[in-house]
């Protein structure tokens, strides 16, 4: 069945900029991916300029609501966001939409308490991008955007790894969106040279405004000329900016505009007119104002201008860099270098073509069919295709009717299901389950008579960790009802198994065949109920692109308690750092402290107290150790790490090697029992002192690139997220159960 789209952006679509491109590509990318799009427009159409070449899209609904009698308070002026949320709702009442699109932080912020909650899919821009702007205040209202919305969409890596590092709900939820360039059909990229025997045409589309630096564009020809390059300036837009600080800036920007020094003003256009327009010159501006070299923001107009074949002139930003290559020839900061590398490029045709390379390469991942790409990825991860074979059949009617079909009832029972969330958000979102959470209070702290509400009503319940839950769930499950049971290291060591009616459940799980092995021996249960299925990592989550330096980086995840040998990671470092002082270990954990029940006894204390003063009188040590809060935030942390170490005695699974694997990073273990189960050999090692000579070797040799390769390849083929949620999906739906009816 085709999924129903809705979009709405605080945007007015008579204007040319960045959001009213955002909405066009938007559109055209849900289209693309094969959804059903109903856009509603803020603002009345004054211009159908935007807005008509969507309406010809097949699939594609514009919905006016200014043109329809009542529907909106004042049908000359643009919808306030609480009128746009009456509208989105009605619309939604009348034929439900499968996902809502939205942009703006305001408009956002009122639908997250509105019954489009759930479904929303958020894309955020006008929110703080800096931690001193990010006040209390903001971080609530994001916090409870994040909690109502199914994906934030991000414009940009940065975007997403500053939100996840600042509102920690935001986590698992972000998803890249970059800005959509889509080329009309007629147009093609132009194999630009400098010019010769003609004034050298420079671009600018978009508004005017004053960091924006486009009043002081309006100079450029005249200072060229200085030089002795003939140029000309051709603007694209009109929507001058009004600013308050500056009340004269209105009217000296359209003064430079219709100047004529130079400067060419074709006033507002449709948008492929206004790419037609640009491909005739030979570069584009983005310079702006220093103040803008913080946003988390790309601009769309750099990578239209790129997949035009049209080189830009911009800022030097990491994330220009990122995009263009440190390298690249036509950053500028000030006027004077503005001129300085336009007369370069004017004058040597190898700068310029150059330019114009490093600019289309990088609007290739900018298409129209990467965009549609990623919508597609992220329409499966939210929308998973139904098994007849998942259904379960009511029973007849009296009267003889043919029985239905409902979804599998699954109910997950547990304390602390911080290890099955990825799991649970999984299960509820496949419309052949339902699922009910029966959440304890505490290891042993339940409502009794919920429990046995979930256990009327399931099909399968799911006990997350054996412990109290699993020993209540065995004694009171129905007759033919599933029972399947998760088993961390914790509890194997713990009395609880031991205690556990086995003939009560169907399935103990655990998370490698380690463990499974060593339970099946410690418990004596039949060898068919312990299986293992693994954990999972959200691949497509942690895979971004690393900080320059990161073969140098160390990482270590959780180091609490003793077990997990924080010392011995040290060891690693000492020995690297004896010859090269650019290794650095960055620790991302909860500290000791944190852990009452750990730091009350004083063998945990004495280990750690230990540890720390050591990192503090080592020469090797001392400033080369970096602890970062707990949060989870990991994917974002993990772009400055090159090698995730597992020092640890014993682990059930350990975790952290896969994510590291999965962000790129080379993983290095020491043998704990087990390892060799789930992870390659070749990233074990007998000791610290082979480790640090093994992560020595291979950045020398220059082997780091290959290496993380093989591993993100590996981590993908044995425990990719929708592989794992596949394996769960099996084992839910195995066996039929009778189903009394309803």
């Amino acid at each position: 069945m085709q999924l129903r789209a809705l979009v709405y952006g605080d945007v007015d679509l008579n204007l040319i900029d960045g959001s009213a491109i955002w909405a066009q590509g938007v559109v055209q990318a849900l289209a693309r991916a094969g959804c059903s799009v109903t856009l509603v427009l803020k603002a009345p159409v004054r211009t159908g300029r935007l807005v008509d070449p969507l309406a010809g899209i097949p699939g594609v609904t514009v919905f006016r609501p200014h043109e329809q009698p009542g529907t909106v308070a004042d049908p000359a002026q643009s919808m306030p966001p609480k009128e746009a949320v009456r509208v989105l709702t009605q619309l939604d009442e009348a034929e439900p939409y499968d996902l809502i699109v939205v942009r703006g932080k305001r408009l956002a912020g009122k639908l997250a308490e509105s019954p489009l909650k759930g479904r929303l899919w958020t894309y955020l821009t006008d929110m703080p991008q800096s931690a001193a702007e990010m006040t209390g205040q903001a971080r609530g209202e994001l916090t409870r955007i994040a909690r109502s919305s199914r994906f934030l969409l991000c414009q940009t890596e940065e975007l997403r790894c500053f939100l996840e590092s600042a509102v920690s709900a935001t986590a698992g939820k972000c998803v890249l969106f970059p800005p959509v360039v889509a080329l009309p059909d007629e147009l093609r990229p132009r194999d630009h040279t400098p010019p010769a025997g003609r004034a050298l045409r420079l671009v600018y589309t978009g508004k005017f405004a004053p960091r924006w630096n486009t009043y002081e564009m309006a100079a450029l020809p005249r200072l060229l000329k200085a030089r002795g390059v003939d140029a000309e300036l051709h603007m694209i837009g009109d929507k001058i900016h009004e600013d308050p600080d500056d009340p004269r800036y209105g009217k000296r920007m359209r003064a430079a505009l219709e100047s004529g020094q130079g400067v060419v003003w074709h006033g507002g256009h449709p948008r492929a007119e206004a790419m037609r327009l640009t491909s005739g010159c030979d570069i584009g501006l983005s310079w702006r104002d220093p103040e803008l070299d913080a946003s988390l923001e790309l601009s769309t107009k750099v990578l239209e201008c790129g997949t035009l074949g049209v080189p830009v002139v911009l800022n030097r930003t990491p994330m220009h860099e990122r995009l263009l290559g440190a390298d690249y020839p036509l950053f500028a900061a000030t006027e004077t270098d503005v001129v300085d590398v336009l007369a370069l490029a004017a004058a040597q045709p190898e700068v310029y073509a150059l330019a114009r390379e490093r600019c289309q390469d990088a609007a290739a991942d900018y298409s129209l069919d990467a965009a549609a790409g990623r919508l597609t990825r992220y329409l499966a991860q939210a929308f998973p295709t139904p098994s007849a074979a998942i259904m379960r059949s009511v029973a007849p009617e009296a009267d003889g009717a043919e029985g239905r079909k409902r979804p599998l009832r699954v109910g997950v029972a547990g304390h602390d299901l911080k290890f099955f969330t990825a799991l649970l958000d999984y299960l509820r979102s496949r419309p052949d389950l339902e699922v009910r959470v029966d959440h304890w209070a505490a290891l042993k702290v339940h409502d009794p008579e919920r429990s046995q509400e979930l256990v009327d009503w399931a099909d399968v319940i799911v006990c997350e960790w054996c412990g109290p839950n699993a020993l209540w769930f065995a004694a009171h499950k129905r007759p033919g009802q599933r029972l399947v049971v998760r088993l961390h290291r914790f509890e194997l060591y713990a009395a609880w198994p031991s205690q556990l009616n086995i003939e009560a459940v169907d399935q103990v799980i655990c998370v490698s065949p380690h463990y499974t092995e060593l339970t099946r021996k410690l418990t004596g249960w039949p060898e068919d109920k312990v299986v293992t299925v693994p954990n999972w990592v959200d691949v497509d989550q942690l895979d971004r692109p690393k900080f320059e330096g990161a073969q140098f980086h160390l990482g270590v995840i959780g180091i609490a308690p003793s077990r997990k040998r924080l010392d011995l990671a040290l060891d690693v470092l000492e020995t690297l750092r004896r010859e090269d002082p650019r290794y650095t270990l960055f620790v991302k954990s909860k500290l000791p402290w944190d852990y009452w029940w750990i730091w009350d006894r004083p063998d945990e204390r004495a280990h750690f107290e230990e540890v720390f003063r050591r990192i503090r009188r080592s020469p090797l040590l001392a400033g080369a150790v970096v602890f970062d809060s707990y949060g989870r935030d990991v994917a974002a942390w993990l772009r400055r790490i090159g090698w995730v170490l597992s020092t640890s005695d014993d682990e059930s699974f350990h975790l952290a090697p896969a994510e590291g694997m999965a962000s790129g990073a080379v993983p290095a273990l020491l043998g704990w029992p087990g390892a060799d189960t789930i992870y390659d050999r070749r990233w074990i090692h007998q000791g610290p002192a082979t480790m640090a000579a093994a992560i020595a070797e291979t950045v020398r040799e220059d082997r780091w690139e290959q290496d993380r390769v093989a591993a993100h390849a590996e981590v993908r083929a044995s425990y990719a997220l929708d592989d794992v949620c596949r394996q769960w999906t099996d084992l839910l739906a195995g066996g039929q159960i009778p189903v009394p009816a309803v």
